[in-house]
C-alpha cells in the first residue's frame, strides 16, 4: 500500500479521497489555486502545493496544469496521484505522463481512457463486444448530407451528440427532417467551442428514457465485478439532480443482464479501477424495460456514495488497493444490496431562474446530524449505520466562487426501504439551513415530494413534467412570513429590553389600544403590517386582508438565529430565523423563504420625496437637526438624528432642495407619522 499520495482535485472530491487515505494511514498532498488557498480540501490534507500560474484561479491556470501537478508529486515524495472525479480524471495524456514519471495513476490505464473517451469509437467497440446499442450512426464520415440520410434512416426523433462531449453540451433533439440541418450546425458550433472537436454521432431518441448506470470495478489480476446500479433519471439540462440505488422497479433478471453487459464493456478495454457504464433504458407501454449502452465514464463518479451505502463498501479504498496491485476485495457472488440510498446534490443556484449558478459567502451553513465521507454501512454486510451522510468541500464562512462548480454539499440518506429513505431525505433537507446565497434546497424538497418521484415514475423528463409543483413555490406564504418576521423583531426587542419603562418597545398605552406599523417587501411586493396591542395583552396582526391573533414564544438557540414557537391565525409552527441587514431568512418544516423588513427610519426620505416633507416613521426622540431653515441641501445629506429602539438613526435628504421649516426641537418626543421638517425639493 502507498504511504503518500497526491490528490489532483479540489472541493468535496479531494476531501472524500483524503478521508479514506487518512483512515488507511496514507499521507496526502493537496494542490490548490490562489482562490482555494484557504479551502477545506487544503486543510484536510497533510501537505499542500500551489500549482497555479498567473492569476491562478481558472482551471486552466491551476487544476488542469498536469505538468505542475506531477512536479508537485515528485517534490513531495508522493508515490501515486489520485485524479478525483473531475478535471484530469479522464485525461489520457495525464495518465501516461504519470506512468512516465514513475508515479502510479489511481485510475484506469490510458488505453481504456482513450477507448472510452470518444463516444463514436466507444460505441463501435461496444457493438463488436455485443453490448446493446441504441440504433444510430457512429461513423467517421461527417458529411452533412450523409448525416441527414442516416437520421432519416434511423427515424425521428433523433438525438445529435458531440462525439467528444460531456456535461450535457453538444446535444440536440430533432423532431423532423426539416429541422435537422440547422440543429446539426448548432450542435457542431457548440462542440468545437467546448471540446475542440465538431464530430457528432446520431442516435434514435428514446421515448420515456431512464438513465441507469452500473458501477464496475476491475483489477490487474483479471477480475471484474459490478456493484449494481444507480438511477440518475432526475436531471436538469442533462445534468443529474438526484441519484438513487438500487433503481426502482429493477427486476433481478434485468439487473443481471445489465450488470453482465457492463462487465463485458469493462473487459473489452481491459479496465482497471472504478468505472461507470451508463445505459439509457427504454420503458415500454407494457411495463417492460430495454437497455442500451450510452457511454462509459472512466472514473469514480459524484454519485458513488449511494453505491457505497447499499453495499457497505468504501470505493475509494477499493481504488487504492487495486492501484497498489491488490486483487478486488470481494467476488461478484459476495456482493449484496442492503436497503435503499438516495443522494441529493445541494448546489448554489437559483432553480426559479433557469438554474443560474449563484456565488457568495456561506454566511450560515447548518446541516443536519450526519456522518461525513463514510458509508452508512461500515463494510460489515448488513450492519446498520448512520442514516445521513454529507460530503462537503466547503464550511460555514467559505465562499462559492465563480471559478469552479456550484456544489455546496452532497446529502446522502440510507434506509431499509425506499419509502424510509425518502422520508429521511426530506427531513434532512428540511433541517438544512443555508444563508448568504441562493441554493436549490427547497427545489429538492419539491422534487422529493412530487407525485412522480414519490411513486417512482421516473424518466429524464420528470422535472419539466412536474414543473407546476417544482418552481416558484411558496410553502410558507405571505401571512406566516410576516408573522415570523414580526415575532422575530419582538423577540429581539424583548431580549434586549431596557429596564427604563420609557425605553420599552411594547407599545403599551394607558388609554386605548396601541398600533405599531411594520414595513416589508415580500417577493417584490411592498406591504404594511399593523400590530395592535390590546389591554388584555393580546396582539392582533393585520396583513392586508389577513388578520389574526399573534402569539410567540422564544426558544433557546445555540447560535445567532432566533427560534420561535409561532402562532398566528390558527396556525402553529416552529420557525428559525436569521436576519442579515434588512433581510429575514425564515426556515420551517413547511419550507423556507425570506422577507425584507424595511428600516423605515433609514428609508424615511425616500417615501416622502415628492411631497417635500419628512416624517417620523415610528415613535422616537429628536436628538438633533443638522440644518436650519433656509439651508440648501444635497441628496443624501444628513438632516436629522432620531433615537428609537435605543439606537440613533440618521434621516437624509431624499433629493436636492432647501429646508423651509423645522417643526420640532431637539429632545422632543414625536409619534409615528409626525412631520419633522419641510423641504422644498428642487
Amino acid at each position: 500500500m502507498f504511504t503518500k499520495i497526491l490528490i489532483a482535485n479540489r472541493g468535496e472530491i479531494a476531501c472524500r479521497v483524503a478521508a479514506t487515505a487518512h483512515r488507511l494511514g496514507i499521507q496526502t498532498v493537496a494542490v490548490y489555486s490562489q482562490a482555494d488557498a484557504q479551502a477545506k480540501h487544503v486543510a484536510a490534507c497533510d501537505e499542500a502545493v500551489d500549482v497555479s500560474v498567473g492569476e491562478g484561479n481558472a482551471p486552466k491556470d491551476s487544476y488542469l496544469r498536469w505538468q505542475a501537478i506531477i512536479e508537485a508529486a515528485q517534490a513531495t515524495g508522493a508515490q501515486a496521484i489520485h485524479p478525483g472525479y473531475g478535471f484530469l480524471s479522464e485525461n489520457e495524456d495525464f495518465a501516461q505522463a504519470c506512468a512516465a514519471a514513475g508515479l502510479v495513476f489511481i485510475g484506469p490505464p490510458a488505453s481504456a481512457i482513450k477507448a472510452m473517451g470518444l463516444k463514436a469509437e466507444s460505441k463501435q467497440l461496444m457493438e463488436r463486444a455485443g453490448v446493446p446499442l441504441v440504433p444510430g450512426y457512429h461513423g467517421a464520415d461527417q458529411d452533412p448530407a450523409l448525416l441527414q440520410r442516416e437520421a432519416d434512416r434511423i427515424g425521428y426523433p433523433v438525438l445529435i451528440k458531440a462525439s467528444a462531449g460531456g456535461g450535457g453540451k453538444g446535444m440536440r433533439v430533432v423532431e423532423k427532417t426539416e429541422d435537422f440541418a440547422a440543429a446539426l450546425a448548432s450542435c457542431q458550433r457548440e462542440a468545437i467551442n467546448s471540446f475542440g472537436d465538431d464530430a457528432v454521432l446520431i442516435e434514435k431518441y428514446v421515448q420515456r428514457p431512464r438513465h441507469i448506470e452500473i458501477q464496475v470495478f476491475g483489477d490487474t489480476h483479471g477480475n471484474v465485478v459490478h456493484l449494481f446500479e444507480r438511477d440518475c433519471s432526475v436531471q436538469r439540462r442533462h445534468q443529474k439532480v438526484l441519484e438513487e440505488a438500487p433503481a426502482p422497479g429493477m427486476t433481478a433478471e434485468l439487473r443481471a443482464q445489465m450488470g453482465a453487459a457492463a462487465v463485458v464493456a469493462a473487459r473489452a478495454v481491459d479496465y482497471v479501477g472504478a468505472g461507470t457504464v451508463e445505459f439509457i433504458v427504454e420503458q415500454r407501454a407494457d411495463g417492460s424495460m430495454n437497455f442500451f449502452f450510452m457511454e462509459m465514464n472512466t472514473r469514480l463518479q459524484v454519485e458513488h456514495p449511494v453505491t457505497e451505502a447499499i453495499t457497505g463498501q468504501d470505493l475509494v479504498e477499493w481504488q487504492l488497493r487495486v492501484a497498489s496491485g491488490e486483487p478486488l476485495p470481494l467476488r461478484q457472488d459476495e456482493l449484496r444490496i442492503h436497503g435503499h440510498a438516495i443522494e441529493a446534490r445541494i448546489c448554489a443556484e437559483n432553480p426559479d431562474n433557469q438554474f443560474l449558478p449563484a456565488t457568495g459567502a456561506l454566511t450560515v451553513c447548518h446541516l443536519p446530524e450526519h456522518v461525513e465521507f463514510l458509508p452508512p454501512l461500515t463494510g460489515q454486510a448488513g450492519r446498520a449505520g448512520q442514516p445521513v451522510r454529507i460530503d462537503a468541500g466547503v464550511r460555514e464562512g467559505d465562499a462559492i466562487s465563480p471559478y469552479y462548480d456550484s456544489m455546496v454539499a452532497k446529502l446522502i440518506v440510507h434506509g431499509d426501504t425506499r419509502e424510509q429513505a425518502l422520508a429521511r431525505l426530506d427531513a434532512a433537507l428540511a433541517a438544512t439551513r443555508i444563508v448568504g446565497l441562493a441554493t436549490n434546497v427547497q427545489f429538492l424538497r419539491h422534487v422529493v415530494g412530487s407525485r412522480s418521484f414519490a411513486q417512482a415514475e421516473l424518466d429524464t423528463a420528470l422535472i419539466p413534467r412536474e414543473a407546476a409543483v417544482l418552481f416558484n413555490q411558496d410553502k410558507i406564504g405571505l401571512p406566516l412570513a410576516v408573522a415570523a418576521a414580526v415575532a422575530q423583531t419582538l423577540a429581539h426587542e424583548q431580549a434586549h429590553a431596557s429596564r427604563d419603562p420609557l425605553g420599552r418597545r411594547d407599545n403599551w398605552r394607558s388609554h386605548g389600544p396601541s398600533v405599531r406599523r411594520f414595513d416589508f417587501e415580500y417577493q417584490g411586493l411592498a406591504l404594511i403590517a399593523h400590530l395592535t396591542l390590546g389591554h388584555d395583552g393580546n396582539q392582533t396582526l393585520r396583513i392586508a386582508d389577513h388578520i389574526g391573533l399573534l402569539g410567540w414564544t422564544a426558544q433557546p438557540s445555540d447560535d445567532s438565529s432566533a427560534r420561535i414557537d409561532l402562532r398566528y391565525a390558527g396556525q402553529r409552527l416552529v420557525v428559525q430565523t436569521w436576519q442579515i441587514a434588512e433581510t429575514v431568512h425564515i426556515f420551517s418544516p413547511l419550507g423556507a423563504t425570506q422577507i425584507t423588513e424595511i428600516d423605515a427610519l433609514a428609508h424615511a426620505g425616500e417615501t416622502h420625496a415628492e411631497a417635500g416633507r419628512l416624517t417620523a416613521p415610528m415613535p422616537g426622540k429628536v436628538v438633533s437637526f443638522a440644518v436650519q431653515a433656509g439651508d440648501v441641501v444635497k441628496k443624501g445629506q444628513a438632516l436629522a438624528v432620531m433615537e428609537a429602539m435605543k439606537m440613533e438613526h440618521t434621516i437624509a435628504a431624499p433629493a436636492d432642495g432647501t429646508v423651509a421649516e423645522l417643526l420640532y426641537a431637539p429632545g422632543d418626543q414625536v409619534g409615528e407619522g409626525a412631520e419633522l421638517l419641510k423641504l422644498a425639493v428642487c
